[in-house]
């Protein structure tokens, strides 16, 4: 089996959920309402458990410990993609991020959960389980914003539009991506891809918003390379505070 695409395609999944797990977490106590600061810092803390989990994978493949992976990495070598660390922006956002996001996860955990690595397969089925939580939560802001007044529609999707082309960086194909897919460790990104987009269009159907031209956008790349906005070292600053100060700090 192709350890070293098994390691690529670890790492660029729990950065992602770090990551966004940390984004998330940024709500707690700013959410319009008391529900909301409660749901996002619940969504964070599983994906933040989740990265741990992958975090530890990989230290069983030979790589460093989780403290050193999540903490003490700079932000070139990070392979999350770029929508994750975008700053959380108005409530508009971060649902709109949450929606595309989240889909193109529980997706990926659904592909992952046949995975020929076992332990990447058996953490999948369980990962899949909580975020069906979280799409159940973006869905129905959706269809509830998506379908409310003229201000919601338009705010919601000036935000759909602002969020695609980062979006789209979520399918950035690995350079491993013919062994994942010829050895049985994963599907592949345009599979992914195709299938959420299918997945989005379901359910952007049942709202006031319009659906961009997928095809005819550029998406923003890089991130599973090491190439990321000028927000993540500011963010990874701030996660390994507590790390720095505190070595024997626990998750």
């Amino acid at each position: 089996m192709n350890t070293k695409a098994i390691i690529d395609l670890l790492y660029k999944i729990a950065d992602d959920q770090l990551i966004i797990g940390h984004r998330n977490s940024e709500w707690t106590g700013l959410g319009p309402i008391l529900e909301e600061d409660i749901a996002f810092s619940s969504m964070a803390q599983d994906k933040i458990g989740q990265s741990l989990v992958l975090y530890r994978m990989l230290n069983d493949l030979g790589e460093s410990d989780p403290d050193t992976i999540a903490f003490m990495r700079n932000a070139n070598l990070f392979h999350n993609c770029q929508f994750v660390e975008l700053p959380i922006g108005e409530f508009d956002f971060s649902i709109i991020r949450q929606f595309l996001f989240d889909t193109s996860e529980i997706i990926r955990f659904e592909m992952l959960s046949s995975s020929a690595y076992e332990p990447l397969a058996l953490a999948s089925k369980k990962f899949k389980g909580e975020i069906k939580y979280h799409i159940m939560h973006a869905n129905s802001f959706m269809k509830q914003l998506g379908n409310a007044t003229e201000e919601s529609v338009r705010r919601l999707q000036n935000a759909l539009d602002t969020a695609m082309p980062y979006a789209l960086g979520i399918f950035e194909a690995s350079e491993y991506e013919d062994a994942l897919i010829d050895e049985g460790l994963f599907g592949g990104e345009t599979t992914l891809r195709n299938k959420w987009t299918e997945r989005i269009e379901e359910v952007i159907s049942n709202t006031a918003l319009k659906l961009p031209d997928i095809g005819n956008i550029e998406p923003k790349t890089g991130g599973r390379y090491g190439k990321h906005t000028a927000h993540l070292q500011p963010l990874l600053d701030e996660m390994a505070e507590v790390l720095r100060i505190d070595p024997g700090a626990d998750w």
